[in-house]
């Protein structure tokens, strides 16, 4: 064998497969789909996940664990850098004023909730459910106070 050799008969665009083109064609008659049966028939698609009459894997794998979503608390989270760009010193902060600019959008049932990512150097009052720990260390450092609403 030659280096040449190699790639001899590989095509690099293989005509597609014409069937149900007569007898000459090698694929007429059934058009490689055997002999009666609904996988012949036109229209046949079988589901990805079919196990054909076996227990699916999905069931006769057990349910371990326990998922506790529909209790989940869903609070609106913003953090201290935004806050810092859109107010001014001696402003207060809060959920109805948040929305207003659109630092708040869509539905939090649970309410809205300070994180302390980024600097805070004004003076502001933030009203709000939940704060984080760093947040609360920096409003209080900026001279600034925190209402949690019940």
């Amino acid at each position: 064998m030659q280096i040449h050799d190699v790639h001899e008969g590989i095509q690099k665009h293989k005509k597609r497969k014409r069937v149900g083109r007569g007898p000459g064609s090698g694929h007429g008659k059934t058009s490689t789909k055997g002999h009666k049966g609904h996988s012949s028939r036109q229209g046949f698609k079988i589901r990805p996940l079919s196990e054909g009459g076996q227990m699916p894997l999905i069931r006769r794998v057990p349910i371990r664990g326990f998922a506790n979503g529909r209790f989940k608390k869903d609070f609106a989270i913003l953090n201290l850098e935004l806050i810092e760009a859109f107010f001014e010193s001696g402003a207060v902060v809060d959920e109805a004023i948040l929305r207003a600019k659109g630092l708040v959008k869509g539905r939090h049932d649970d309410g809205l909730k300070i994180l302390g990512d980024g600097k805070l150097t004004k003076a502001l009052t933030v009203k709000a459910q939940k704060f984080s720990k760093t947040a609360v260390e920096k409003i209080s450092a900026a001279g600034g106070s925190v209402e949690v609403i019940g």
